[in-house]
């Protein structure tokens, strides 16, 4: 597929949050990484308002396995000591295969659509492992990231067959991306075959929830930094 790029994330432990378990303040991760929360890896990689990345598929090589902390969250209004158990994923390891389009939403960034340029950036920073630090789903689980060749390597399930995951958070529609003024979230009922999910694009998500009124940020030309200095913050 053209502008597509492929990479391995992984780490110690990873924390993609079921929103249900927010309520009482105990976070309880999802068995897998969400639609989102890979477009969010992706974007700590690379990202420029001018495109959008499309997450395609991912491949879990790992065991799922999960390890509830005892967490002492910070409070910020009350002067007092707040305990909570947090199930986090332990050990992970994911290969992913992504690509990119232009945000049709953004004409003000039409001078910024060189496909070229950004693909070859795009691929320079994964090898670079990443232009901002990159987390697994949340900021005390860091990630480190590499390319790969998508499907390479032996993974844990492997002709392992087919397990349903229920209902999942897909990801969130943001303005800027659908050009309407609401923030939305996006519900699906994923299936990982032998370890691979293959995601659905966000426009096809039946399920989708409205979140609150948002209305997206501006740029200007002139606000934004040349492709050079960009580019010898990575060469650099």
């Amino acid at each position: 597929m053209r502008n597509q790029v492929e990479f391995e994330v992984y780490g110690s432990y990873a924390l993609f949050t079921d929103p249900i378990t927010k309520m009482g303040g105990e976070k309880l991760s999802y068995q897998v990484p969400t639609y989102q929360a890979l477009k969010g890896m992706l974007e700590s990689v690379y990202w420029k308002p001018t495109i959008l990345w499309i997450i395609d598929e991912v491949r879990v090589m790992n065991p799922i396995k999960m390890e509830a902390k005892g967490i002492r969250p910070i409070s910020y209004n009350k002067n007092e000591n707040t305990l909570a158990n947090y199930t986090y994923l332990k050990n992970v390891r994911y290969q992913v295969k992504a690509h990119f389009i232009f945000n049709p939403h953004r004409p003000d960034l039409d001078y910024d659509r060189n496909e070229h340029k950004h693909h070859n950036i795009a691929k320079r920073c994964i090898k670079a492992g990443g232009r901002r630090d990159v987390f697994l789903g949340v900021r005390e689980c860091p990630a480190y990231v590499e390319p790969c060749e998508f499907g390479e390597g032996e993974g844990y399930y492997d002709k392992y067959g087919s397990i349903h995951l229920g209902t999942m958070v897909h990801g969130l529609n943001y303005p800027d991306e659908t050009g309407k003024n609401m923030l939305e979230a996006r519900l699906w009922n994923p299936v990982m075959k032998d370890g691979y999910i293959n995601f659905i694009r966000p426009d096809q998500c039946d399920l989708v929830r409205p979140i609150s009124k948002l209305t997206p940020k501006s740029f200007q030309k002139e606000n934004l930094q040349s492709v050079e200095e960009l580019d010898g913050e990575i060469t650099n």
